[in-house]
């Protein structure tokens, strides 16, 4: 099998979307994504014993010599394309596949001097590529696998197709070629003479060079054009033929494929942030011979299965560190264990179905998980509601490998256990399904669950070590191993909700969604317009109405939302009024059907908070996602209203930190002017404004702070001059002064920002106040594009992070306070820097004072904290 690199990469590219695949450092990947998927695919249907990839140089060959505009018509490589290549070389080298290249030649080349120099040693070959002109090596022992759609779908060409498609042999492609000219490389076609012309001369003379020397023969204006242009026709011909006597270092026989470093495919996956789906696939495609697939009963000694009852077992072991594992459905709602499986410290191990356990082996395992005594888990918050379920508490979570493992390489796409245990262990765990969440939903017997138990078991020992080398252990066991049972019982309590009300704004979104339909319809002129077809879109943009073009794609102008925006900021225009109303009410209105969707039973909505996802340390939430009901829009509000205290409660408390990040880089900058602000208790905005402005404080009008509050969160987040322009709608030289004028007046920021990025480029990682780190190397990245990406990461992670890591601290200590003090109030969301708190009746005032006094000693900065409290019977009336 023979692959040209660098034609089936740019296909796998153009087939994914780019934005949808990157690394948190901002190196896209979408293209050894798809090149890989494709070839594992390929690899397990062809079965190939030989295999090599060609890549080309550069577009500078031996042809550009000859002919100049050669290829030259073709766009610039999308920057998102650099730097893949070089990845897909590392990857393939990992996967035992020899890449090939030369300079002065194309890959094509290298292909065409292997596939022929294969035929005569018993070779049947297979040529993956997107360039026609490999057509001529087609013959009875090679065969072209050519691109039809993406890199998914493949036609086969055997000299047979090749004769049906073209009409034409194989070696009278490049003949027909050569007549026909070819967009793709540049090559001038002849005026008059297009395919069904080409293919008729070329059947009828048998070969290019009779039909040349018969050149006069040929009648009417296409004879007189293919006579005035007979030197390129000749040109062509020389270029579309590949060179099939190249000196290569190797041969066919050469080309066997090797065993895979398997522990070197899971560091290079690790670090594109892929998935354990396509490494199995791509590992089981390729035949790794090298790879470790033990059980985890193999290493350190076997693991002996007690066949003895729960209720004898465990009391032996209390107080020992246990490691165990659960199948079952870890719904906060309602979740429910199925089978368990315990390992101790000298490799001993029990399960047990739980449905089938005595009353005996009941109470044991209730009083075990209950205590203190110590429990290795991975997804500890998951088996939290399994066990939920079945009646049992569970207490004394020593270590969860899942968290452990998210600290040590925060922004990974899985932290799966079977892929925590190969990214750590370089050992596989047998019998996993793919598709495992970060507990055990399927174990296929009691077998596997030891195994997934005894996995944990050794990856806690090993995680530890590891946590520990980089000063991060205190972290993990002090902030990030509590949160997991404060937020089970978040989850496992829920919110309450008034369906009524969202139901009622339901009905309103999808009328409002029906009235800016029928409105930009109307205006459109076509009734069945349907505004989400990008394609429907376009024609109504940009040929009924005229508009500036937006940024090209290659299925034409975008219609995404940023475009939209901007295109409506500088071309206003009813219809894009329309348009933008439709989108923002349909994205309610599926915000509205996600939260009906999610109402339990028990009338309360419970969202899972994820604390593995983002990699600046920030919990997400999903089903639903909490955190994306706009805060400041009177539609965010109104969803808000719906949701209420619960019954036996008397009102909702929020409670949430103003300006968090701004004073997290006031501390970290250490500059004067922001410190003093802070200190003075001025409002930061208007101080800053009428430093950069030079006006009084009282002198900073609305709009003037508007653009100091959109600069200093930007900086944040990495924003460049440019990007402030766009964001405030001013010149781009006016918001370039108004930055320089706010460096000059707080240079302690500026040099902040430069010095965090240099640090994190020597480093290869940022780190929060609280040691959390966050590994970019795409900082020395050749590629500007994901390097830049990485800068903004590195300036935004210590202070978003330090941030997140506050308000976890302070949940913690919420936490501690309300059980110490035996209130009935509890904690029910924490969304960004938010709390939200369901307050039993008589206790709002001292629950006030809890949080804001806990709140506040979270941490003690240069400068003060505020954090500002609210109640009301539901939490946009709570809002403050």
């Amino acid at each position: 099998m023979l692959v040209d690199g660098h034609s089936m990469a740019f296909r796998a590219f153009f087939a994914l979307p780019a934005e949808n695949f990157s690394t948190t450092g901002g190196q896209t990947t979408n293209a050894v994504y798809g090149f890989l998927s494709m070839l594992s695919t390929l690899l397990k249907e062809e079965k190939p014993d030989h295999i090599a990839v060609a890549f080309d140089v550069g577009r500078k060959t031996f042809r550009t010599d000859m002919f100049p505009e050669y290829k030259a018509q073709r766009d610039a490589t999308p920057p998102e394309f650099k730097g893949q290549v070089e990845i897909l070389k590392e990857v393939l080298a990992t996967l035992g596949i020899t890449t090939l290249e030369k300079e002065n030649f194309e890959a094509d080349d290298i292909i065409a001097t292997l596939a022929v120099r294969a035929r005569p040693l018993g070779y049947t070959t297979l040529i993956i590529t997107g360039d026609r002109d490999s057509f001529q090596l087609v013959n009875d022992s090679t065969t072209v696998l050519y691109p039809m759609r993406g890199v998914s779908v493949m036609h086969r060409f055997t000299p047979e197709a090749v004769e049906e498609k073209y009409g034409l042999t194989p070696s009278q492609y490049p003949d027909f070629a050569a007549l026909r000219g070819d967009p793709s490389d540049n090559l001038p076609n002849i005026p008059g003479v297009g395919e069904k012309t080409a293919v008729k001369w070329i059947s009828e003379y048998g070969s290019l060079d009779n039909l040349l020397e018969h050149a006069g023969e040929i009648k009417g204006k296409a004879g007189n054009s293919f006579r005035e242009r007979i030197d390129q026709v000749r040109m062509n011909r020389e270029l579309t033929e590949m060179v099939k006597d190249m000196d290569l270092p190797v041969g066919p026989d050469d080309l066997a494929l090797r065993p895979a470093d398997v522990s070197g495919v899971a560091a290079k996956f690790d670090e594109l942030q892929f998935g354990t789906n396509l490494r199995e696939r791509v590992l089981a495609a390729v035949r790794a011979e090298g790879a470790p697939i033990e059980s985890p009963t193999d290493d350190a000694g076997e693991v002996v299965v007690d066949t003895v009852h729960l209720d004898k077992w465990l009391p032996r072991r209390q107080g020992q560190p246990l490691a165990l594992a659960l199948t079952g459905d870890p719904s906060p709602a309602g979740g429910d264990a199925h089978s368990i499986a315990i390992v101790d410290t000298d490799r001993h191990a029990v399960t047990a179905d739980l449905a089938d356990i005595t009353a005996e082996e009941d109470r044991a395992l209730a009083e075990w998980l209950s205590s203190g005594s110590p429990k290795l888990l991975h997804g500890a918050k998951a088996a939290f509601h399994m066990l939920a379920g079945r009646g049992f508490a569970l207490n004394g979570i020593e270590h969860d490998t899942a968290i452990a493992a998210y600290l040590l390489r925060p922004g990974q796409r899985t932290y799966e256990l079977a892929d925590v245990y190969q990214r750590h262990l370089q050992r596989h765990l047998n019998n996993q399904h793919s598709g495992e969440q970060l507990t055990l939903l399927d174990a296929a017997d009691s077998r596997s669950l030891i195994d997934a138990a005894t996995a944990v078991l050794e990856l806690s020992a090993e995680l530890t070590r590891e946590l520990e080398e980089i000063s991060s252990f205190e972290l993990y066991r002090d902030l990030e191993l509590p949160l997991v049972g404060i937020l089970a019982r978040m989850e496992a309590t829920g919110i309450a909700v008034d369906t009524a009300t969202l139901e009622r704004q339901l009905e309103s979104f999808i009328n409002r969604v029906a009235e800016e339909e029928a409105a930009a319809r109307e205006l459109a002129g076509d009734p069945g317009l349907n505004l989400s077809s990008p394609k429907q879109l376009q024609v109504v943009l940009f040929e009924t109405f005229g508009m500036p073009k937006t940024k090209k794609t290659k299925t034409g102008y975008s219609t995404a939302a940023s475009e939209i925006e901007a295109l409506a900021a500088k071309n206003p225009h009813p219809f894009l009024d329309h348009l933008l109303a439709h989108r923002q009410y349909q994205k309610m209105k599926s915000t509205l059907e996600g939260l009906i969707r999610e109402v339990a039973p028990d009338g309360r909505i419970h969202t899972t908070f994820n604390q593995t996802v983002a990699s600046t340390g920030r919990l997400s939430s999903t089903d639903p996602n909490l955190q994306n009901i706009p805060v400041r829009t009177d539609a965010g509000r109104r969803i808000r209203s719906a949701f209420v205290v619960g019954e036996g409660f008397e009102t909702l408390l929020t409670a949430d930190y103003s300006q968090i990040e701004m004073r997290v880089m006031a501390h970290l900058s250490r500059d004067p002017g922001l410190i003093e602000a802070y200190r003075e208790g001025e409002d930061l905005h208007n101080y800053v404004g009428s430093k950069v402005f030079n006006v009084p404080i009282d002198g900073v009008t609305p709009e003037l702070r508007r653009r100091v509050k959109a600069m200093s969160y930007g900086l944040v987040y990495g924003l460049s001059a440019f990007g402030l322009s766009q964001q405030l709608g001013i010149p781009a030289g006016e918001a370039k002064s108004i930055m320089e004028s706010y460096f000059e007046r707080f240079g302690g920021v500026q040099r902040y920002l430069a010095e965090v990025v240099e640090q994190a480029r020597r480093d290869g990682f940022t780190s929060t106040l609280f040691g959390r780190r966050r590994y970019l190397p795409e900082l020395t990245s050749d590629n500007r594009v994901a390097r830049e990406n990485a800068e903004r990461a590195a300036l935004n992670a210590p202070i978003q992070g330090t941030a997140a890591d506050i308000i976890k601290v302070a949940m913690i200590r919420v936490d501690r306070t309300l059980r110490e003090q035996k209130v009935k109030s509890r904690v029910l969301l924490q969304v960004h820097d938010e709390l939200v708190v369901e307050v039993a009746p008589g206790e709002v005032d001292r629950v006030t004072r809890i949080l804001e006094r806990e709140m506040d000693g979270a941490i003690t900065l240069s400068v003060p904290l505020e954090v500002s409290a609210g109640s009301g019977r539901n939490w946009d009336e709570a809002a403050h």
